[in-house]
């Protein structure tokens, strides 16, 4: 056994051409580091939500050059195998370590394999990517990012012409084209022959930006903002200028990319202490709101000031930021359909209904989400929101802080503030307090331990609430196909557990709906939210053995 790991390490060290990963692997097979070897020798990274996603290191259980060309080798197969041989694969990539090699690496395979590719020209948003696509006319595109993941990670998230993230069956078919890549000296790649694209491609989507916005509509609103090191202040602040917002006061410690994320434990807005340096400059900067996107820019944080809590500002929850936006809308009078993942308040539902518009549920995950016909809007609760579909079909964190401003400086003309429009919308349609309980391992079978739990013991009662039904979302339904998840009904609440797609995490998500009669009950209607909230994640962790 011993002996045939290291004859497989040594095979994948003879064809690795990347010198860092190649002396890493080296130094591993020296010292007969055997435990550290069946880690990386596992078996090979799988395709998750849209691609590849994991640690960086040699190995075919990590994130490597290697394992990028196989990739994008399968990727080009499986795009010639559906006749787009010669089409556009448009590339871009964000500012963590190898982000730039393994973009070049996938420009030299799609040559080599006889597609034309062209590179974006610099580390830039995620949502910039996904408009490139349609914009150039790309029969697919590849982003290279770990989005909010640790330092150590990266990715490969793939797109198809559609300008959509993959779904069944496309991703398994690309799976299966990775497979069958042989060894890596048959991968044709080429020192060049394809395109670096110039500043008209950020251009036209900042030119796209404008489009968010209702024609004359007030630009007041002062913001506090932070990239969390990644690639997202010069395309912000430029959308920013645009539109004619004041100039957001940068949280200098973290404007700049860096892929050590040296300010941050998890670069992730939602993760305790990310905001700290944003919440310091807010309180010496007195703005109308704070904005975060995430390393990528794909996801829109929003915090607000608020005296009840210590320090003086609040971060929204993603579902609060995405039924403000809705709400917004609906006001200026959007039509189409309002569509949001199972894991998102059903404040959405409540919202599209009385404004008589089209509302679809989908699975996890905007390659979902962004697939709904005649789609105007969509959200997710972990800081996604798709604000403008014909120009991304995906979450677009820069978009969304544009529509965050616009409708703080509504609100501000009127002597008002987003806190006062959630109160208004608990008034129409009931309090919707959410939470969620996160469960990160290092060990993948307390997942699986915990969802085999939760299926042979469903809780009957959560937090005293009776349950009413439990859904094993493995099974499908009659409108969502199956998943790993399930999902339990109470009596004015709803949790859903499933594996995180992207991180080592089990993730519960909750939802209580407390009925409020006017604004005087609108504390005791939150006191009772969070109570019932407290017990259902208390008794949750207790069913599910974690």
């Amino acid at each position: 056994m011993q002996h045939d790991l290291i004859a497989q390490a040594r095979t994948w060290l003879a064809e690795d051409p990347d010198p860092e990963t190649r002396d890493e692997l080296a130094a591993l097979i020296e010292a007969g580091d055997t435990d550290e070897l069946a880690a990386r020798f596992a078996g090979t990274l799988q395709f998750g939500t849209a691609g590849l996603r994991g640690e960086l290191g040699a190995g075919p259980m990590r994130m490597n050059r290697s394992v990028v060309i196989r990739a994008a080798a399968g990727l080009a197969a499986y795009l010639k195998a559906q006749g787009q041989e010669g089409g556009l694969v448009v590339i871009g990539y964000d500012a963590r370590y190898k982000s730039a090699d393994f973009a070049r690496d996938t420009a030299a395979v799609m040559t080599g394999a006889g597609l034309r590719a062209a590179v974006l020209p610099r580390p830039l948003p995620t949502p910039v990517l996904a408009y490139a696509i349609r914009h150039l006319g790309a029969v697919a595109g590849v982003e290279v990012t770990a989005s909010h993941n640790p330092p150590r990670d990266n990715g490969y998230k793939v797109y198809l012409g559609d300008g959509s993230q993959i779904v069944p069956p496309a991703d398994g078919e690309i799976a299966a084209a990775i497979a069958a890549v042989g060894p890596l000296a048959g991968v044709v790649r080429p020192e060049d022959g394809w395109e670096t694209l110039g500043e008209e491609v950020p251009d036209a989507y900042l030119a796209r930006t404008d489009a968010v916005l209702a024609a004359g509509s007030p630009r007041t609103a002062r913001t506090v903002y932070t990239a969390m090191h990644g690639v997202g202040t010069s395309v912000l602040t430029a959308a920013f200028a645009r539109a004619g917002f004041p100039e957001p006061v940068l949280v200098t410690e973290q404007a700049e990319p860096d892929p050590a994320f040296p300010t941050v434990a998890f670069p992730n807005p939602e993760e305790p202490g990310a905001m700290d340096l944003a919440f310091a400059t807010a309180r010496r900067a007195a703005p109308d709101l704070v904005i975060a996107n995430d390393p990528d820019a794909d996801r829109c944080a929003v915090a607000v000031p608020d005296t009840s809590v210590e320090g003086g500002w609040r971060m929204l929850r993603g579902d609060e930021v995405g039924a403000l936006l809705a709400a917004h809308l609906v006001e200026r009078g959007a039509t189409g359909v309002f569509a949001e993942s199972i894991v998102s308040s059903s404040l959405l539902g409540r919202i599209a209904e009385k404004a008589g518009l089209g509302y679809e549920e989908t699975l996890t995950g905007f390659k979902w989400i962004a697939r709904v016909d005649g789609l105007r809007y969509g959200y997710e609760e972990a800081l996604g929101y798709c604000v403008d579909p014909e120009g991304v079909r995906d979450k677009d964190g820069i978009t969304a802080a544009l529509l965050v401003a616009e409708l703080a400086s509504v609100l501000k003309e009127q002597g008002r503030m987003l806190l006062d429009l959630l109160d208004d919308l608990a008034l129409a349609h009931g309090l919707h307090a959410t939470d969620q309980l996160s469960v990160r391992v290092e060990d993948l079978s307390v997942i699986a331990d915990a969802m085999a739990r939760l299926r042979e013991q469903p809780p009957t009662a959560l937090a005293g609430l009776a349950v009413t039904s439990a859904e094993d979302l493995s099974r499908g339904t009659d409108r969502l196909p199956p998943t790993d998840g399930l999902r339990y009904q109470l009596e004015g609440a709803r949790v859903i557990v499933r594996p995180s797609g992207t991180e080592p995490k089990l993730k519960c998500y909750l939802e209580v709906v407390v009925p409020v009669a006017d604004a005087a009950g609108l504390p005791a209607a939150r006191a009772r939210g969070a109570e019932l909230l407290a017990g259902i994640k208390r008794d949750l962790a207790t069913a599910a053995g974690i």
